[in-house]
């Protein structure tokens, strides 16, 4: 089959790798039906993290049962199912408590074991799935057939969740106000996140009229295109001065850490998903201490959000498909990473 691999930063390739099979009783083999590129894959892209040359990639992705292992319950050959980016064995305690990102048994898409051996990316034609009863979700068949439903459910394998998990993470309660720094796509879905549970105030920070107005479009009441001191003091203008209640910080970086710290609210919390690269020097203990801050947040247990969030998406109570700026088929796949890197695209969606 053919899937997007990883050679050195800024060398993507789509190239010939052995077809998935059934290795173990629980496992099953899913056809690729949709995937797409997450801005935490830029990272490697850019070299700021490490891969080994030749390593899989891609971990958002939905599809049909081809082949399922003997041990497998849930699941049967046909079936539309979409998974996580991390698998989870469903049975542990972590499971239980719904920390799914921390089951023993679990792993990340595309990554390297301890033996060296290499798990399938989700930017390929065809993923082995670990686990399948634990990690999948069953899909309704007639999805297949409906292409911005197919698309909005390819959300809930990481951003729409990671942007629930940043609300929740942040407190955010009905009538409260909510601040979320960064909009790339899973701060947009920490808006649709916030609106969702309640927030009577949402501040998008973002200075790309694309973007914020997506985040209009999902529930922002208010955009602050500044940036640094500047953007401090347009949130504390925007609540007269005291800041928000609640904040997603939804980028990583030590810039965005900061910001957060400075519009919060006293006695408020940030919700904390961007995946760390320089944040915590952005962090200041004594201040959090001082004003009663509150920090959570981390990898976000998706595998546990989908059930609580998949039938607003049914509905239509919530949409996230517009945070899918651009669609490519495989072969474009490393177009689509030079044009997310350069920002010309938000969220590019895969159809193998």
């Amino acid at each position: 089959m053919r899937a997007t691999v990883i050679h050195a930063p800024h060398d993507i390739r789509v190239q010939e790798v052995p077809d998935p099979g059934i290795q173990q009783p629980t496992d099953v083999v899913l056809r690729v039906l949709r995937a797409c590129i997450c801005g935490s894959d830029l990272w490697a892209y850019r070299g700021e993290s490490a891969r080994r040359p030749g390593q899989r990639i891609g971990h958002e992705f939905l599809g049909v049962v081809e082949e399922a292992g003997p041990g497998v319950n849930g699941f049967a050959v046909g079936d539309l199912a979409v998974a996580p980016f991390v698998w989870s064995d469903g049975t542990c305690t972590y499971c239980a408590e719904g920390l799914t990102t921390s089951c023993p048994e679990g792993g990340f898409w595309g990554s390297v074991g301890p033996d060296g051996a290499q798990s399938d990316g989700g930017q390929g034609e065809a993923v082995r799935v670990p686990h399948a009863d634990g990690t999948l979700v069953k899909l309704p068949a007639a999805a297949a057939s409906d292409d911005r439903l197919l698309t909005a459910l390819l959300a809930l394998s990481d951003v729409l969740g990671t942007g629930h998990h940043a609300a929740v993470g942040a407190g955010v309660r009905p009538g409260g106000t909510v601040a979320v720094v960064g909009d790339g796509a899973v701060g947009l879905c920490g808006v649709l996140a916030a609106k969702r549970l309640g927030a009577e105030r949402i501040i998008a920070l973002g200075r790309h009229t694309a973007r914020t107005d997506i985040a209009r479009r999902f529930g922002a009441t208010d955009v602050v295109a500044e940036r640094g001191e500047a953007a401090l003091a347009a949130v504390r203008e925007l609540t007269r001065g005291e800041g928000a209640h609640s904040v997603i910080e939804a980028v990583g970086t030590e810039q965005s850490m900061r910001t957060a710290l400075g519009i919060v609210r006293d006695g408020g919390s940030i919700g904390y998903v961007g995946v760390p690269h320089g944040s915590a020097t952005g962090v200041d203990l004594g201040v959090m201490f001082g004003r009663n801050i509150a920090l959570r947040g981390g990898v976000a247990p998706v595998r546990t959000y989908i059930p609580e969030l998949l039938p607003d998406v049914l509905d239509g109570t919530i949409d996230p498909s517009p945070v899918f700026d651009r669609s490519i088929g495989l072969d474009e796949v490393p177009v689509g990473y030079k044009e997310m890197d350069e920002r010309t695209a938000l969220k590019v969606l895969i159809t193998p």
